[in-house]
């Protein structure tokens, strides 16, 4: 079989189909995921070891094969001749191989083509500080964040680096100079790489995302020496990723480390990508802002009184997601129904409705 010609293919009917992922597994059908559902390809043959190996290969490098079968897992990109790019994760189920593809637009969407709300770039704008989004897998936190290192791109002269695993979006300089740098083919791990970004001059940091507390306690060091710091974390809302970041800490190391946080951090946006009524997908947000109340909170680590102060706080820029998802049914764009399988509080919510 040719499998470079195979996963061509494959490639194509996520094009024609307006696809986001591709997921190939061993002993099943090919299946795409449209707007959120999963779509098994019925007219394609179900996927054999020999198949998925040799489209692995086509994948990724020979090196990048031996380490996913001595670890079970990877996660690389891909480009096509094209020009396209796909993030990918390979791994081991029932002892066989799956793959998954996640398509990453060419194109570095603005906040407003995104409908992100404007304010994004003002957390941009700031010389330093330490500025994360969060939310669940799938839900757009890379594509919001190359929306902001773009908008300094084209407004500033600054050093960026990026940090990622794999790397996903390709800027090209402008204003700035950008340096893209990936796990295992141009450094060891994120740890290492941010150790060594103290003495590359950088002005701006990506950090693909926060693992462990090192990571954590490097990338909010830098944010208080004068770095502006973006990254990820899996959450689902700012007060439960400030909780996550301060027990990823030893119980002595925790004061330390809220004291910096409350210093360092700038601001935390989560987000939601929810269907559309016209179809597809928009998303839906909540924004917390670091001032002195919300400063205070996490010096005195009184976590569960953030969620009051964005809800009674949005004449200084924070926006509550019950809100937002109110606002979204108000305009048309989403349903009643959608809105509480988002909502943080169905009772909150239905007040705003």
């Amino acid at each position: 079989m040719d499998y470079k010609k195979e996963l061509n293919d494959l490639i194509k009917t996520v094009f024609q189909e307006g696809a986001s992922d591709l997921h190939l597994s061993e002993g099943k059908k090919p299946t795409i995921r449209v707007s959120g559902m999963l779509l098994p390809l019925v007219k394609r043959d179900i996927i054999t070891n020999e198949t998925i190996s040799g489209i692995l290969s086509e994948l990724v490098t020979k090196e990048n094969k031996e380490y996913f079968l001595k670890n079970k897992e990877l996660d690389f990109s891909y480009g096509t001749d094209n020009g396209e790019r796909f993030r990918g994760n390979a791994y081991f189920q029932q002892g066989m191989i799956s793959i998954a593809l996640r398509l990453i637009s060419k194109n570095i969407r603005g906040l407003k083509e995104l409908n992100l709300p404007d304010i994004l770039k003002s957390f941009a704008d700031k010389p330093q500080g330490f500025f994360l989004v969060v939310g669940p897998v799938g839900h757009g936190k890379t594509t919001t964040l190359a929306a902001m290192i773009e908008s300094i791109n084209e407004s500033r002269a600054e050093h960026i680096i990026t940090i990622e695993d794999p790397i996903e979006y390709i800027y090209e300089p402008k204003k700035s100079i950008i340096d893209q740098r990936e796990i295992r083919i141009d450094t060891e791990d994120f740890q290492s790489a941010m150790k060594s970004m103290f003495r590359e001059d950088v002005d701006v940091a990506l950090i693909g995302e926060m693992r462990g507390p090192e990571t954590i306690a490097t990338a909010v060091t830098a944010a208080e020496t004068g770095h502006l710091v973006f990254s990820t974390l899996h959450t689902n809302g700012a007060a439960q990723t400030i909780s996550r970041i301060i027990d990823s800490f030893p119980g002595e190391q925790q004061e330390q480390i809220r004291i910096q946080l409350a210093g360092s951090l700038t601001g935390i946006f989560s987000q939601r990508l929810v269907p559309r009524i016209s179809g597809g997908l928009i998303p839906a947000y909540e924004l917390l802002i670091n001032n002195n109340a919300v400063g205070n909170l996490i010096r005195e680590n009184r976590i569960h009184e953030i969620n009051s102060v964005i809800e009674t706080s949005s004449q200084e820029g924070m926006i509550d997601i019950n809100r937002c998802l109110a606002e979204l049914v108000a305009r048309g764009e989403i349903t009643v129904e959608s809105a509480y399988t988002y909502a943080t509080d169905a009772k909150i919510l239905e007040r705003m409705m």
